[in-house]
């Protein structure tokens, strides 16, 4: 019987053994001295450019050697100067840039560039998201509210 029970504890122990080794990973941070300046360069210069629209009310638009068509397409002085209305009423006005973290997607080749955005209104945190691809051209601009943490 004594036999029997540790048999079967045996059994379900090794039954219970994981199979799968282990998985890449496929997002995985970078250090900013290990990107390519031109893509550095070019991801804060976008987005310089695109948050500097709302305190000059002028944008110029972006080149097909600077961002990809579905970019140029969703970054219309239209829906610029919407988003910048709404930006500077909650935010106040833009005052700069801080590089907060690199990340490479090893399958696309994407550069994710995440950047605190400093306003004047310290309220609020917000941060910008740049994605350049391979071909050193911004493929994606977001920026998000991060939600405030109690003390």
């Amino acid at each position: 019987m004594k036999q029997l029970i540790i048999l079967c504890c045996l059994t379900m122990l090794l039954s219970c053994k994981s199979k799968n080794g282990v998985a890449e990973k496929t997002i995985v941070l970078v250090k900013p001295d290990e990107v390519e300046t031109i893509k550095k360069d070019r991801a804060y210069e976008l987005g310089t450019r695109l948050l500097e629209a709302c305190n000059t009310s002028r944008f110029k638009n972006f080149s097909s050697n600077e961002a990809t068509d579905k970019v140029r397409q969703n970054a219309t002085r239209e829906k610029i100067s919407n988003t910048c209305k709404k930006i500077n009423q909650r935010y106040g006005r833009y005052k700069g840039l801080t590089l907060v973290d690199v990340t490479l997607n090893k399958t696309t080749n994407d550069y994710i560039f995440r950047y605190s955005i400093d306003y004047e209104k310290k309220y609020f945190k917000k941060e910008l998201k740049v994605t350049i691809n391979a071909e050193n051209k911004v493929s994606a601009i977001a920026t998000q509210e991060i939600p405030v943490k109690p003390m």
